[in-house]
């Protein structure tokens, strides 16, 4: 009855769903974007004593915590109710350079098991990419004044220039690492 749900989404209908989630933000006088949620986590425990940019009142932003809360559990349900086991579509060419890189499983697992699996958290390797990678993220979404799903959605739909900008940085950023400097890293 609800195979339809095992299947990957069409645009024409997760499109809509995330724009009717932003208009309720937007309506609310909130704006989505994940770096925003962290800061407010990082805020009520305390980092705003150490850190001037955690200095602010988190409680005025407690809403953020059920959008983690949110895409915690939603990504769970789609995980582990949602997936019917098959991997992502990837073309040929795309599934030769993965295996190349030492993906083995690209084009058939979902998540790549030398990234993703068990295995991977007692290797130092994966421990430092998860590491370097998590800190350019996290300043680069500082440094740009939001994330990409911030400036992505709800910057461009407010029709922000400084968000047109920071989401083509985005994705040139994205295609340099991934042509020039992840073959090296894998």
């Amino acid at each position: 009855m609800f195979e339809f749900l095992l299947q990957p989404w069409p645009w024409y209908i997760s499109g809509p769903l995330i724009s009717l989630v932003l208009l309720l933000l937007l309506g609310s006088g909130k704006t989505f974007g994940m770096s925003s949620n962290l800061r407010t986590v990082c805020a009520a425990f305390g980092a705003g004593q150490r850190i001037s940019f955690f200095d602010f009142d988190w409680r005025s932003q407690r809403w953020n915590f059920i959008v983690i809360l949110g895409a915690a559990v939603g990504g769970f349900i789609a995980s582990h109710y949602l997936n019917n086991g098959t991997a992502m579509a990837l073309n040929p060419e795309t599934i030769e350079q993965l295996t190349r890189y030492g993906i083995q499983d690209a084009g058939v697992a979902y998540l790549p098991e030398v990234l993703f699996g068990s295995n991977s958290w007692s290797d130092p390797k994966v421990l430092g990419l998860l590491l370097v990678g998590g800190f350019f993220v996290g300043f680069g979404a500082r440094y740009a004044g939001g994330c990409t799903s911030g400036h992505a959605i709800t910057g461009l739909s407010n029709l922000q220039w400084p968000s047109l900008i920071a989401v083509i940085g985005f994705f040139i950023g994205g295609l340099f690492i991934n042509r020039f400097i992840l073959p090296y890293i894998l």
